[in-house]
């Protein structure tokens, strides 16, 4: 690691856009006391930026430490439990920059029900080609607190992660990522969105769900306005 105590720069642009990062997902109602949000260092992709151990809504830039991807910080604070998810998807994946962990309600119900969370909504594109869910038994066995707080529990959370935007946990929540920091808070953000539409749905009879050609299509589109959502939320988030 290249930085000297494990905090990342208070004025970096980066570190100022992880504050927000953390703020908007709880004024969208994705994350609460709990959950986090990461983002890569653009300036070295063996690093990344976190939170320290600490509810999102009180994130500021004095809070943001520096990992390595053994999600190791030379700062001392105490660390997210579960900053493994982060350190093992960043090494599956070198394609994504940002990624957040959520525990977000309208979502557990589709990690536990014989129900697959589906795009149902042209927002919720991204999740087209399905979402699959991690089973921490067919790592861990029956004992669990179904935290991945372990480098074995991230990689094979990683693993199932593959080459989708989300992943759902049983019994937890959700893991969302993008190539930049608005990107996955946008996936998160929507992914919230499309399980309460999808579950208000099923109450009134048979869903329809969109075609892969149809979700491919909004994906392009949703995905060239990601910055419209992005202005305001933290506009928004700034004012509370």
């Amino acid at each position: 690691m290249t930085d000297n105590d494990g905090v990342a720069p208070r004025e970096d642009q980066q570190t100022i856009d992880l504050v927000d990062a953390n703020h908007i997902l709880v004024n969208r109602g994705v994350l609460d006391a709990y959950g986090h949000v990461s983002v890569r260092n653009e300036k070295d992709h063996t690093q990344f930026y976190l939170a320290r151990n600490m509810a999102p809504q009180l994130v500021t830039v004095d809070d943001i430490q520096v990992f390595d991807l053994e999600a190791e910080t030379r700062d001392p604070r105490r660390t997210y439990l579960e900053k493994f998810i982060h350190s093992e998807v960043y090494k599956a994946r070198p394609d994504v920059m940002a990624i957040v962990h959520s525990h977000s309600m309208s979502v557990v119900p589709f990690t536990i029900a014989d129900r697959p969370l589906r795009a149902v909504s042209h927002m919720a594109g991204f999740l087209g080609g399905g979402t699959p869910v991690f089973e921490i038994r067919d790592t861990a066995g029956n004992g669990t607190d179904l935290l991945i707080g372990r480098k074995e529990l991230g990689t094979a959370l990683a693993k199932s992660l593959g080459d989708r935007w989300v992943v759902l946990m049983r019994g937890h929540g959700a893991v969302a990522v993008g190539h930049t920091l608005p990107m996955a808070v946008h996936r998160a953000v929507f992914t919230e969105m499309n399980a309460r539409v999808q579950a208000q749905a099923i109450q009134l009879g048979e869903c329809t769900y969109l075609t892969a050609e149809e979700a491919e299509s909004a994906l392009a589109s949703n995905d060239g306005q990601i910055t419209r959502a992005w202005d305001l939320w933290r506009m928004e988030s700034r004012a509370i």
